[in-house]
């Protein structure tokens, strides 16, 4: 088998795959992290702060998970069509999070209105939980093993079966990493009061992994 760096095919590719995927979850691990802490901002001083820390590397981010989709389908093509064929309502609901996590950040602040800001708000943080929610949902089951037939076909049950209670706490456990992540970025870009209520939800957010994670 031919080699490359002294790693045949499938060890480099599933090297490449890992990279991606892991730069992903801590680059944009930290945006979701920011945004989930969102609501618990009650000024709007404090909230445009901590959009305006993502703000700059947020969509940047998401390149990771093009990339890592590619690699993915170049390196594990059976892999790639069995994962994404299995898991599609998942996959189709972080799609639709992701979208609204963008369109929140982009037209959050084209009004004045309170109503308006709140509403996008509120999309913006639920988006932001979800979203490292599912991967952790995602990741739980395929940690524990997808039913496949002999051609690598689902022979699952409907996406229900999907919210076993061990992806529930791989789920709500990723959350609780993000979050901690995120609150420790927003440290770095911030001070005064925020510095010290971020402080005091950093301590929450370690206290939430440590429970979920045990």
């Amino acid at each position: 088998m031919e080699t490359i760096f002294g790693l045949d095919y499938p060890t480099l590719w599933f090297l490449i795959v890992g990279g991606l995927f892991s730069g992903y979850a801590i680059l944009d691990g930290f945006d979701f992290g920011a945004g989930a802490w969102h609501l618990f901002f009650n000024k709007e001083e404090s909230r445009r702060i901590a959009l305006n820390a993502v703000g700059p590397v947020w969509d940047g981010n998401e390149v990771w998970l093009v990339i890592g989709g590619g690699a993915l389908f170049a390196g594990f093509p059976e892999m790639y069509a069995t994962l994404f064929s299995s898991m599609y309502v998942p996959f189709m609901l972080f799609l639709v999070f992701i979208i609204f996590r963008a369109v929140s950040i982009e037209f959050r602040s084209k009004e004045e209105m309170k109503w308006w800001r709140k509403s996008w708000d509120i999309a913006y943080s639920i988006s932001s939980i979800m979203l490292p929610f599912l991967l952790g949902v995602v990741l739980g089951n395929v940690l524990q093993g997808l039913p496949l037939d002999k051609d690598f076909h689902y022979v699952g049950g409907p996406f229900f079966e999907f919210l076993n209670p061990y992806s529930l706490m791989v789920g709500v456990t990723t959350l609780a990493l993000m979050m901690t992540h995120g609150a420790i970025y927003l440290l770095l870009k911030t001070e005064g009061r925020l510095y010290a209520k971020l402080t005091i939800l950093l301590r929450s957010g370690i206290i939430f992994f440590i429970i979920s994670f045990t």
